[in-house]
């Protein structure tokens, strides 16, 4: 019932600045949601909800099906209200944690906190299970007797998909009370990867600032921060894979209960998308392997002067690039009038962000890795996370998350139920807000060495965000379908995972050794299984947008706003059905990928 940290994006780039001046980088204002952990509002919160959960239980438990629509409305409100108190409290608990991971005092507040609020729910467990109980033609009249209780159907209708799946009231309860435990193992996840250290031209420093290696000009450096990502990985291994058999095993364990016919079918579930949907995208994104990621690696490649690319050459900067740092005011000018352009209505929504403490950028000591966009509640606001660096794909992460911070402000008139978007579609602003800024910043482009740098960028993110994440997709699942079976060694793992590179990447690829145990950092396996096809689906359904939009921009903004608007309200076809689009067929998804195939197709004529 309440917001988890939402959209958590690993990026490339991250740590300590290396004494690079990127300007004043702005740092969060939490007070929005409290002023501190000790502020009486807090308590004050906390006392209500145990209250109100208490009470919601005695006034509706085996009524549920006795309810007229009046009655059915004030529950519906009850529960709304209850969920935007627990969000808030969680949401300034989580915040305030991923600011510094390693702080004890903040990860015990968090951890009694969600204790807490998983206690004073535990009594709502009945709402979602006797909702299910109710008949199918009673459950209907309900929404069509009351206008304002029929704007929730979508949100009923989702909680109904699990219906086929639901187990006893007693069971439910137990597993409600038992997902504190579950917890437990991700936090022990981000806490291992924080505390890692790693020691690079004898410079010692955490995962982000390794990664970030990755993307060094000199070779040298490349190489020896793969192997000491390798090395540290390797010596931790046996702490990832307890993790993730625990992890896998504890969902095998309910899904059997449940009757779920895959590992993945909870997740396409709460993404509200059809199995085949999902499997159509993986399908035609493996078949464009050999069009895409190999096409292009073959160029860089060549590009890099090299017989064979190894993996830490996979992000290397192309050897024409600039290694020019952009200061944090030139990239907030770059992102904002690339959305001023599209539209002066999403750069009024994007600028308090800047101004009023809605973005943490600034690298620090025990600050989780990547980028994220929290939605927190409805009758506050989003909140952004960055470790920003100064590179220019810094500059996409924060269009990328400022997309997501737009979006949930548009959808948050939706209210707690609705505004929460199916993940397929949650990243539909965030990557749309890319593509404004990269489009913006090709059109400046005079210089063909600028033009060519721009767009071997944009093919690199699109492959990482369709091409990779459909390969950790298929990792998943084989991960998950080999864990059924049994206890998973950390050489088992390795395997499944270098099954998947070598087909994703190419045959110009070399894997050194340890490059098998580099899933171990990879949060979304860990807090949101299956997540990641959702940003291929998101990338997918942004270049067929932004197709549509070339084609006939008359009117477009409007109907992408009031897309965004929609929030969780309505199911993709609904959504996309005014632009002309349907996720549903094959040819959706060759649409979008023969946007990256033609940007290939441009580069490879700049060769010619």
């Amino acid at each position: 019932m309440t917001n988890a940290i939402s959209h958590p994006r690993p990026v490339f780039d991250a740590n300590a600045s290396g004494g690079r001046d990127l300007g004043k980088l702005p740092e969060w204002d939490l007070s929005d949601l409290y002023e501190g952990q000790d502020a009486p509002e807090l308590k004050r919160d906390l006392d209500w909800l145990e209250d109100a959960c208490a009470r919601f239980a005695q006034d509706f438990e085996g009524k549920i099906a006795g309810l007229d629509a009046a009655g059915f409305l004030e529950m519906v409100q009850r529960h709304e209200k209850i969920e935007a108190v627990g969000g808030r409290l969680m949401s300034f608990a989580g915040l305030r944690y991923y600011q510094n991971t390693m702080d004890s005092e903040r990860a015990k507040f968090l951890s009694d906190l969600q204790e807490k609020v998983t206690i004073y729910t535990t009594p709502l467990v009945f709402f979602s299970l006797e909702l299910n109980t109710v008949e199918d033609d009673a459950y209907s009249a309900l929404f069509e007797a009351n206008d304002e209780l029929a704007r929730y159907k979508p949100a009923f209708d989702r909680i109904r998909a699990m219906k086929p799946y639901q187990l006893s009231d007693e069971l439910e309860r137990f597993l409600h009370d038992m997902g504190v435990v579950g917890d437990a193992w991700m936090k022990l996840f981000d806490e291992t990867i924080a505390g890692l250290t790693f020691t690079i031209d004898g410079e010692e420093m955490s995962i982000e600032a390794a990664l970030n290696f990755l993307t060094e000009q000199d070779r040298s450096k490349r190489e020896a921060a793969a192997r000491e990502l390798a090395r540290v990985f390797g010596e931790n291994i046996r702490t990832f894979a307890r993790v993730h058999n625990t992890q896998a095993k504890e969902k095998e364990v309910m899904d059997r209960w449940r009757g779920m016919p895959s590992a993945q079918m909870g997740r396409h579930l709460s993404n509200d998308v059809e199995p085949e949907v999902v499997e159509a995208l993986r399908d035609a994104v493996v078949a464009a392997y050999p069009r895409l990621s190999h096409r292009y690696y073959e160029l860089k490649r060549k590009w890099l002067g090299l017989e064979t690319m190894q993996v830490w050459d996979r992000n290397a900067p192309l050897p024409m690039e600039s290694t020019r740092i952009v200061g944090w005011d030139e990239a907030r000018d770059t992102v904002m009038q690339a959305y001023a352009g599209f539209d002066p209505r999403m750069a009024e929504i994007a600028a308090p962000f800047f101004d009023k403490g809605w973005i943490d950028a600034g690298v620090k000591p025990g600050k989780a890795p990547g980028a994220f966009a929290h939605p927190t509640v409805t009758d506050v606001h989003p909140y952004v996370m960055l470790n920003y660096l100064g590179k220019p794909r810094d500059v996409m992460t924060l269009a990328h998350e400022l997309g997501h911070g737009v979006h949930q402000v548009l959808a948050a008139g939706q209210g707690e139920m609705l505004a929460s978007t199916p993940l397929t579609l949650a990243e539909t602003a965030s990557v749309f807000g890319e593509m404004l800024t990269f489009r913006a910043m090709l059109d400046k482009a005079t210089d063909p060495k600028e033009r060519k740098v721009l767009l071997a960028g944009k093919v690199e993110d699109m492959i990482n965000t369709v091409v990779r994440q459909i390969a950790f997709y298929d990792f998943e699942c084989k991960l998950h379908e080999a864990r059924r079976g049994g206890e998973l060694t950390p050489d088992d793992i390795n395997a499944l995972w270098m099954s998947v590179q070598a087909e994703s990447l190419g045959p110009c690829f070399e894997f050194m050794e340890g490059y098998e145990s580099f899933w171990a950092y990879i949060p979304h396996f860990v807090h949101s299984p299956f997540y990641v096809y959702a940003y291929a689906f998101g990338d997918g359904l942004v270049n067929a947008l932004y197709a549509v939009y070339q084609e006939d921009p008359a009117g477009f903004e409007d109907k992408y706003f009031d897309m965004l608007k929609a929030g969780g309200s309505k199911h993709h076809k609904a959504l996309l059905a005014p632009f002309g689009l349907d996720a549903s067929d094959p040819r959706f998804w060759d649409k979008g990928l023969s946007m990256i195939e033609g940007f290939i197709d441009e580069l490879e004529a700049m060769e010619g």
